[in-house]
């Protein structure tokens, strides 16, 4: 079992990233989880965890806290107006079956090669923070026919593997289809709900062996994790929300895009170290 010093050192940690989290969900649509799967990984392997298995621990921990996250932003932007129901119900049945897939090809690899996945993405999505032009445009509605079959399950299984919810590939494809900005982060919020609950309920039932299994652990959900993550959350998502129909978020995204290609960058080391 862990020093008390270093377990107490952790919780303040995770109280920090979960206050920083709940903020970018509500601010910048792109999901707390993008920072937390990394946060989570450095902070359990700093407890003495590792194993093959460790990566689903933080993912699957992580897209439990984007269960409460997403439910809250997405009724703090519909206070505002500002979630399209036609995209979240036309959208979710694909984005579901892609989540599931995901789930089931996360728990069969090993925590390396999500790592490596994860990083990949991460950069991906990153990039696209740094340079995307409001402007850019691949059509003036969102998809139907054989292109939504196609996209939204693709939401699912990418953000699955990653932990995450869905703003970071949801914001990006909704305005890429012409969809206002505020209307996509908000939107996607309920994704994330789509997203997080059924991969949530697959990973409880996953067997994980004991040098990846943190205290408290049921399946891959650390409870210790989520429950400090959410005490965090819940106080601070409202008030990304409130930023984002208070100012422009670009500037954020640009030093948060740079940001993440960083965590990206520094995960791909350690995976292929």
């Amino acid at each position: 079992m862990p020093e008390i010093s270093l377990l107490l050192s952790m919780l303040i940690t995770l109280l920090f990233i979960g206050a920083f989290a709940g903020v970018l969900a509500g601010l910048l649509g792109v999901g707390g989880g993008i920072v937390l799967v990394p946060a989570f990984y450095y902070a359990f392997e700093t407890l003495g965890y590792g194993g093959a298995q460790l990566m689903q621990v933080c993912l699957a921990t992580s897209l439990a806290t984007i269960i409460v996250t997403s439910v809250r932003s997405v009724l703090s932007h519909n206070k505002k107006g500002a979630v399209d129901w036609e995209i979240l119900k036309t959208w979710a049945p694909g984005i579901a079956v892609g989540a599931i897939l995901g789930m089931s090809v996360a728990a069969s690899l090993r925590s390396q090669s999500l790592q490596v996945l994860f990083g990949c993405l991460a950069i991906v999505i990153g990039s696209y923070l740094l340079f995307g032009r409001s402007e850019w445009r691949l059509g003036q509605e969102m998809p139907k026919g054989p292109r939504k079959f196609v996209l939204s399950p693709l939401v699912g299984f990418l953000s699955v593997l990653m932990g995450i919810g869905g703003g970071s590939f949801g914001v990006p494809l909704m305005t890429l289809f012409n969809t206002p900005i505020h209307r996509a982060v908000a939107t996607a919020a309920g994704f994330g709900v789509v997203i997080a609950v059924p991969s949530v309920i697959g990973f409880l039932f996953m067997d994980v062996g004991v040098e990846s299994r943190p205290p408290y652990t049921i399946g891959a959900v650390n409870l210790i994790a989520f429950a400090v993550i959410i005490s965090m959350t819940l106080i601070t998502t409202p008030l990304g929300v409130k930023i984002a129909h208070a100012m422009d978020p670009k500037p954020l995204k640009r030093v948060f895009g740079g940001f993440l290609v960083l965590v990206a960058v520094n995960m791909l080391f350690k995976a292929l170290g």
